[in-house]
């Protein structure tokens, strides 16, 4: 028997895929624990040459301390040599996301099928319904190392929703490189139905999108994210830029009118967040207070902010005119921006009511995913009323 430890670094499709590593390797009997194991499975990132850098960094401090180290998920696609010159007991598993589980089990070995349904211990799980991407905009890497849009078929989506339920997961989160193209076509599926089905699951407290881009924010799934009433009131939507010219540099396929327009249905009743990048090369000082001003018109509040990184192999790949030192700048502006969005929402729920998920300690995130200050076990649905607001998140009493 093995002892091993995974971790992620990035979004929720790799945590979903670090996870699947972490469930075949206690099938096969093998021992997770943080007291110096065997193994360690780390899930790398590879959107900027900082997430690349730390992925790099993780991988070479666990070669110190395991005896086998497996770089996994993204970054190992990336070409070049991002994680050249790393010591004999790494390996680097170039694979796609549906090979990565199997191989890393098959490597480590099995002893046997000791646990038929090994629990991922966490409050909520993340299931992943489609992965890849088949869109080429220019800054990304990420169609290069995930390969062209693929779906899983809908009755495996729902399969797993069931036990993730049966294990005692609260929430769910349908999770994707780019959600929208979830498609079973011999099933008669696309996303608002698996929504609407995934989100009838009996025993599912809530449910929730990982992201979600703008041009598949349609009627269809508005009424399904609209009429589910396990769905989380929160939705997060990638704007990466609010200039047009900068979106066309991009090749983004929408205009900020076109986001603005289709985000405005949810507004009221959805917190909604964002992605955005500082520093493209086509940003110029202007482009960059239209993105400020798109940011407060479409009624964004958490932004995301990524400097940007010229990434090997795409369009933009040699083009890296905007300096470090403005894209700090800028990015320092977008997060003042972004908080003091949140701060506002957050205040505006002083005296109302909510249902928060607690999954840590003395924090929990209520149904549109702001973030409570709340004293209950680990794991449980708590009604609260927002007694204040402040850089932390929402302070609770008992409702």
């Amino acid at each position: 028997m093995a002892t091993f430890r995974v971790d992620f670094l990035g979004c929720k499709v790799s945590h979903a895929d670090v996870h699947e590593v972490r469930e075949a390797l206690l099938r096969d009997g093998h021992s997770e624990t943080d007291q110096r194991p065997d193994v360690a499975v780390i899930s790398t990132c590879c959107v900027t040459n900082e997430a690349v850098a730390k992925s790099r960094k993780a991988a070479a401090r666990a070669a110190r301390t395991h005896a086998r180290v497996y770089v996994t998920g993204c970054g190992a696609n990336l070409e070049g040599d991002a994680f050249a010159s790393l010591p004999p007991n790494v390996t680097v598993v170039a694979k796609r996301s549906e090979e990565t589980a199997a191989f890393v089990a098959g490597d480590v070995g099995s002893i046997g099928c000791v646990q038929a349904d090994a629990r991922v211990d966490r409050v909520r799980a993340f299931v992943k319904i489609q992965d890849g991407c088949s869109f080429s905009c220019n800054f990304c890497v990420i169609p290069l190392v995930r390969g062209a849009s693929r779906s899983r078929s809908a009755q495996a989506v729902l399969d797993e929703i069931r036990r993730r339920v049966r294990q005692g997961h609260r929430e769910v989160v349908l999770t994707g490189i780019n959600l929208g193209c979830f498609r079973d076509r011999s099933a008669g599926y696309d996303l608002p139905r698996l929504v609407r089905e995934a989100g009838a699951t009996p025993g599912l407290e809530r449910l929730r999108l990982s992201s979600i881009e703008i041009n598949h924010v349609n009627e269809a799934l508005v009424a399904a994210l609209r009429e589910t009433p396990t769905v989380s009131k929160h939705l997060h939507v990638p704007l990466q830029s609010g200039d047009d010219a900068v979106l066309r540099a991009m090749r983004r396929r929408y205009t900020t009118a076109t986001y603005l327009r289709r985000l405005a249905p949810l507004a009221d009743e959805f917190n909604l967040t964002s992605d955005v990048i500082v520093g493209f090369p086509a940003e110029d000082d202007a482009a960059f207070e239209q993105t400020l001003r798109t940011v407060v018109r479409a009624g964004l509040t958490k932004v995301h902010v990524f400097p940007y990184s010229p990434r090997p192999g795409t369009v933009t790949e040699a083009h890296d005119p905007v300096s470090p030192p403005v894209k700090k700048q800028r990015g320092a502006r977008l997060r003042a921006l972004s908080h003091e969005l949140c701060l506002a929402r957050w205040q505006r729920k002083i005296g109302a009511e909510d249902t928060v998920l607690v999954d840590r300690p003395g924090r929990g995130y209520g149904d549109d995913y702001s973030p409570w200050l709340v004293e209950a076990p680990v794991g449980s649905l708590v009604r609260v009323r927002a007694a204040s607001a402040s850089e932390e998140g929402i302070r609770a009493e008992a409702a």
